[in-house]
């Protein structure tokens, strides 16, 4: 078979990637603040760990020592990760209103009618693609307040149904994504509201530092999960971004926890939402934004200005970044749908699936050895992948993997 030419995939190294660690930033995510965290999402009495998979047929196919992939669509019923970040963030936000330590509160004492009469009915905005959204929403409604959620111009119906049905207000807007953030932000500001959001802006930080502190326990799990397995420490981390909250909390946690040996991290985007490939690709390493509609199929991934505590720490951290048109993700979604043997079958949507979907490209159909080169990438790497969503749009899923559809 005719190898395709390398449009499909942009690269870029890190110029600005350093091997010194900056005690600071990575003090939010060790291991002891991590802890509290996570003891208190448990707290909520669903609670369950994410399986971690191995696809042990599929890394000898690729020639690849290891994959591992976190599969999100298990995550309290929700088929997404972004309620580890929204049901902490909310509660932590509880839990300063009411002058009290997180560690020290549950879920079930934030329920309480004692509760609610000392702080009252709250209510919560937010703008989302979706799954950001339904977090928020679930997390509000299980804690007996209000939501209040907006969705960028072209957001899918059935995630705004999916929204509504948690109990929020929701609906579409005319604009992007970034200009839906700051609609939601003034609206927050004209009526008493309260933002949550995981993009970070001057003066707007603590909230989507405790987002991104909520996905941090899932790296948590995962080197659990490992140690449990008595499996080896990931070599790669093939991490998604958009306004890259999730790939900076995992790099993060991730660094700090194997600081001797620290795994390669990589982000890979949307092409048409690629402000981390183009920051990286700029002179000074300043923030690059995107602007205009970002037309991609990786609806989760479609933010064009990157959370600033995110940026810092992808900035330093990742090896560079990978910008990916739609038809990588559609290749991610089908080679999990359709796994080899015995390995365990994964549901990923569209954001979800893009890092496999790439890593399948550079080992078998890209035609820039280089790029393998320059990463790292070869038969001994172990690589740890995140499917951070489910079918979210089941019928989008379908047209995608059965169907082909995919306009790049």
């Amino acid at each position: 078979m005719q190898k395709p030419v390398q449009t499909n995939i942009k690269w870029i190294k890190n110029k600005f990637h350093s091997t010194k660690y900056n005690e600071e930033e990575l003090s939010f995510f060790q291991e002891i603040e991590i802890q509290k965290v996570h003891k208190f999402q448990k707290t909520y009495s669903a609670y369950t760990e994410t399986p971690l998979h191995q696809l042990k047929n599929l890394s000898e196919y690729l020639n690849i020592a290891d994959i591992r992939v976190k599969d999100e669509s298990y995550r309290f019923g929700l088929n997404a990760f972004k309620v580890m970040g929204g049901i902490y963030a909310i509660a932590k936000y509880l839990a300063d209103r009411l002058e009290e330590n997180i560690e020290d509160l549950s879920f079930e004492v934030l329920q309480s009618s004692k509760v609610r009469e000392k702080l009252g009915e709250l209510t919560f905005i937010s703008a989302t693609d979706g799954n950001h959204g339904r977090g928020i929403a679930w997390a509000a409604r299980e804690l007996g307040h209000k939501s209040i959620i907006y969705m960028p111009k072209g957001s899918s119906l059935k995630r705004l149904t999916a929204i509504r049905n948690e109990g929020a207000k929701a609906d579409i807007t005319e604009v992007n994504y970034d200009d839906t953030v700051r609609m939601c932000s003034n609206l927050a500001n004209e009526n008493g509201w309260i933002m949550v959001q995981d993009t970070a802006w001057e003066g707007y930080d603590d909230i989507p530092l405790w987002i991104m502190q909520g996905y941090a326990s899932m790296a948590k799990e995962i080197v659990e999960q490992i140690k449990i397995d008595g499996g080896e420490q990931p070599t790669h981390v093939f991490l998604q971004a958009g306004v890259g909250s999730f790939a900076g909390a995992i790099a993060a946690y991730m660094i700090q926890y194997y600081r001797k040996n620290p795994p390669i991290i990589i982000v890979v985007e949307p092409d048409k939402a690629d402000c981390y490939y183009r920051s990286f690709l700029s002179e000074d390493g300043n923030r690059e934004i995107v602007t205009g509609e970002m037309s991609t199929i990786m609806a989760g991934l479609a933010c064009g200005e990157p959370n600033t505590r995110a940026f810092r720490l992808l900035r330093q951290y990742a090896k560079g970044a990978f910008s990916c048109k739609d038809s990588i993700a559609a290749l991610g979604m089908r080679v999990y749908g359709n796994p080899l043997r015995n390995d365990p079958r994964v549901i990923s949507g569209e954001s979800g699936a893009v890092t496999l979907g790439l890593l399948y490209y550079l080992r078998k159909l890209g035609d820039d050895p280089q790029i393998n080169r320059d990463i790292l990438l070869d038969s001994n790497s172990r690589i740890l992948l995140i499917s951070t969503e489910g079918d979210t749009d089941p019928s989008h899923y379908q047209k995608i993997v059965w169907e082909g559809l995919c306009p790049n």
